[in-house]
């Protein structure tokens, strides 16, 4: 407690004034959490989560141009999985999904997909778009995924630029989760 003293006319000191210094406390611990909370959010958003803006139309219906998704950038890519990778025609970062992984087979009769000659049911793939296409058949490379568009109609994927190596998968999907 800081005091400031004086003397009377009787020679004696007298307290003329007893203040409490601030109370540091609460606006301190606030300070720090409101620290701590930003110093994890930023690390949470540069080494494990990020976000991204959908910018095309490549993967509609399962996720809309201009949505914004929440990647994992310490995802595995597996079959099936959403991925995002920059561009190999472009310098974007874009999304799409891994149908096959090294060493298996991908051909596309009449917009139906088969990986290694079976059928994949592929209900976010509207097929009366596409009907008539054929691609491949194709083997992926070890160490490779083969990703596509879920509107194959519009998506520029590895039917156009080829299996994409694993380590060019910067991130997977996080957000919104995929059924």
């Amino acid at each position: 407690m800081n005091r400031a003293w004086e003397r009377n006319s009787m020679g004696s000191h007298v307290v003329i004034s007893a203040r409490k210094p601030p109370a540091h406390g609460f606006g301190h611990r606030a300070l720090a959490v409101f620290i701590g909370a930003a110093f994890l959010l930023l690390a949470l958003r540069i080494w494990v989560i990020e976000p991204l803006w959908v910018s095309s139309s490549s993967m509609e219906p399962t996720v809309r141009e201009g949505s914004i998704v929440l990647l994992y950038r310490h995802g595995d890519p597996v079959q099936g999985s959403l991925v995002a990778f920059h561009n190999p025609a472009g310098t974007d970062t874009v999304l799409k999904r891994v149908v096959a992984v090294g060493g298996q087979t991908v051909a596309i009769e009449d917009a139906r997909l088969y990986i290694d000659g079976k059928a994949v049911p592929e209900p976010f793939v509207d097929h009366s778009r596409i009907d008539g296409t054929y691609f491949g058949p194709v083997t992926v490379p070890d160490g490779h995924v083969f990703v596509l568009g879920d509107n194959r109609a519009e998506s520029i994927d590895s039917r156009e630029f080829g299996p994409l190596p694993r380590e060019a998968v910067e991130a997977t999907l996080a957000w919104p989760p995929m059924p």
